[in-house]
């Protein structure tokens, strides 16, 4: 799609009178549930995803992978379904099977009929009206898994033509699956191939929010190629935030035939605001988009570099999942990810260190700053500085340090970064400058090296 974001017009002040005018969702005791934006497990315990799509329809046999989502740090999955209208259909067996899968592995499952991908444009896509039909045939499978299992109506139900309709088809679908006993979360996908930069969905979330007696749903927008500018990504997340209305980035990739997304401020925006997320996919990709695969071939040993990032880079599943709370609340897994390079990605030409570098602790007041190569490969790297207050609070910070071999940086996140020869400045941004004492942050950079990569000493001041 080559349809653009434009300045967008203004419905927010109808939209938040709406969402105001609901009050306090009403919780459903068996289930997630949703309240002021965000996203509860049963035990009452914010929920943030973050995982991965798995094209499970397309692969049954491969059900290792939610083991090998899970062990790389996912606390969630998107599965894809399909109600037999376009693709094999998924029984009710196979589905109580990926629940199970889902459970035995403590992932949260959020289960989608792909279906209906591309309606009123591509040929034998089925309307949401038909995808409810399905879900309603796997009630008694559903039934009793509400702690566990978030319900996607249908993956991008409409394509770029013929989707006005995409607010009282979704209102109608919702209103179905309560009446047939569904008391799941439900989480609904944006129109325009799951991108909407027409905006349909922000401007009329509230109205289908509104008609969900429950007040449970999620919104899902899709981010490739209409998302390639901060701005824009900030943008329309920040809409919904303000509206109190709960979004999620269902689907993402770091490239797309429609554009160049831009994942790391995805990454950085999501985790600085309670925002959940679930990149596309795992394994399995065709029709030219064989670069979205995470894991060559299905081998959690053999990630991308793709699925290096999102598994391993700032503010990726490692770093920022956190496991649903109704398992346990275990903390994420913290063996080092698999270091067996994918044809795809630069072989490490050095280990990444297992330590940060030692350096001056923080004085009384003030802060310091501890540098990282948390990757490298020939003639490029990753690097991270982690920012600690002292003793007492601060409002800001300035990290500043000297490359020694002629390195540089060409992107970064979750800082306002420039350079001036050998010499880097990297300022907080508006969410990560207010540190409590003792309280750290990060931030993460992509550089180029030649002859060796040092690591500099890095200096911290109060700004």
């Amino acid at each position: 799609m080559k349809t653009r974001l434009t300045a967008a017009g203004a419905a927010l002040l109808a939209l938040l009178v709406a969402v105001l005018a609901f009050g306090q969702p009403a919780h459903a005791a068996a289930g997630f549930t949703v309240a002021g934006g965000k996203l509860y497990d049963a035990n009452g315990a914010e929920f943030i995803m973050r995982g991965v799509n798995h094209a499970h329809t397309w692969y049954p046999q491969q059900t290792s992978s939610f083991a090998d989502v899970k062990a790389l740090g996912a606390n969630t999955v998107r599965v894809v379904l399909s109600s037999g209208d376009r693709w094999t259909r998924n029984t009710n067996a196979d589905v109580a099977n990926v629940i199970s899968l889902c459970k035995a592995n403590r992932l949260i499952c959020v289960l989608e009929v792909h279906d209906t991908t591309g309606y009123g444009e591509q040929s034998g896509a089925i309307t949401l009206d038909r995808a409810v039909d399905y879900w309603l045939s796997l009630a008694d499978v559903l039934a009793g898994q509400e702690r566990y299992v978030i319900v996607n109506i249908g993956n991008e139900p409409y394509g770029n033509q013929n989707y006005a309709s995409w607010a009282t088809d979704n209102a109608n679908a919702i209103k179905r699956l309560r009446a047939g006993g569904l008391t799941h979360t439900i989480m609904v996908d944006a129109p325009n191939w799951g991108q909407d930069w027409s905006f349909t969905m922000r401007d009329n979330a509230a109205s289908v929010f509104a008609a969900d007696p429950a007040r449970n749903i999620v919104f899902s927008i899709h981010m490739y190629g209409v998302f390639d500018t901060a701005a824009e990504i900030s943008d329309y997340l920040g809409r919904f935030r303000t509206a109190g209305l709960p979004i999620v980035v269902g689907e993402f990739g770091f490239n797309h035939s429609d554009g160049n997304p831009d994942e790391d401020t995805i990454l950085s925006y999501s985790q600085a605001n309670g925002i959940g997320w679930l990149g596309w996919s795992w394994s399995g990709n065709g029709g030219g988009v064989e670069y979205l695969d995470l894991a060559t071939s299905f081998n959690p040993a053999n990630l991308t570099s793709w699925g290096q990032r999102l598994f391993n880079g700032a503010n990726g599943i490692r770093q920022t999942s956190r496991e649903a709370s109704v398992f346990g609340g275990t903390p994420p897994p913290t063996t080092p990810p698999p270091t067996t390079p994918s044809p795809t990605t630069p072989p490490p030409t050095t280990p990444p260190p297992t330590t940060p570098p030692p350096t001056t602790p923080p004085p009384s007041g003030g802060c310091a700053a501890t540098y990282t190569v948390a990757n490298q490969w020939q003639g490029g790297f990753q690097g991270e500085v982690r920012v600690t207050a002292g003793a007492t609070a601060i409002t800001g910070w300035t990290a500043r340090w000297t490359f020694a071999n002629g390195q540089s940086v060409s992107q970064s996140w979750n800082t306002t970064l420039t350079s001036s020869g050998a010499t880097v400045t990297a300022r907080n941004v508006d969410y990560n400058g207010r540190l409590a004492a003792g309280a750290s942050t990060s931030f993460g950079f992509i550089g180029g090296w030649t002859g060796s990569n040092a690591v500099p000493q890095v200096s911290c001041t109060v700004s």
